[in-house]
């Protein structure tokens, strides 16, 4: 599984991601130990590798909790969607969860690359706004700071 052609380099941190997003999908499909298959996968020297394995170990150890959070925000069927959008989703869930120190709209966007890069034509749109749902249930109080920021630098502005 390699990125869509004219990807730029990633950061250590996306890099993690990204082979966060391959070990996962390998396992969902194949079974096996997603964190020892990492460690076998071309980008694992330049990434953020304790990233990597914290999420890649997030996501294995929490997929249940982790599915049954993402679902209430779904228009279809979990088992209905591309393995590439599910484990994205589920990427992006664990973060939203598990990492407070990863702005809400870092985790977004980075959700959205790994779906433009590695899934379907629109898939990152369909990510974006389960997303959304999810970070407004989990995150509740930093996107109403967010926005509360965004309104007092408008008001400034005009």
């Amino acid at each position: 599984m390699a990125p869509k052609p004219g990807t730029p380099k990633p950061s250590r941190r996306r890099a993690a991601r990204e082979i966060a997003l391959q070990a996962l999908y390998a396992w969902q499909l194949a079974g096996g130990d997603a964190p020892a298959h990492a460690t076998t996968l071309e980008g694992w020297p330049r990434c953020d590798q304790a990233f990597a394995e914290a999420l890649i170990r997030g996501v294995v150890g929490g997929r249940d909790a982790l599915e049954a959070r993402i679902a209430p925000h779904l228009t279809r069927s979990l088992a209905s969607l591309s393995p590439v959008e599910r484990v994205v989703l589920l990427i992006g869930a664990w973060e939203l969860a598990e990492r407070p120190d990863t702005p809400f709209k870092v985790v977004i966007n980075e959700a959205i690359e790994l779906g433009k890069s590695y899934g379907g034509t629109d898939g990152h749109k369909f990510v974006n706004g389960v997303l959304e749902k999810l970070a407004g249930e989990l995150r509740a109080g930093e996107i109403a700071r967010a926005r509360q920021g965004a309104g007092q630098a408008a008001g400034t502005t005009a």
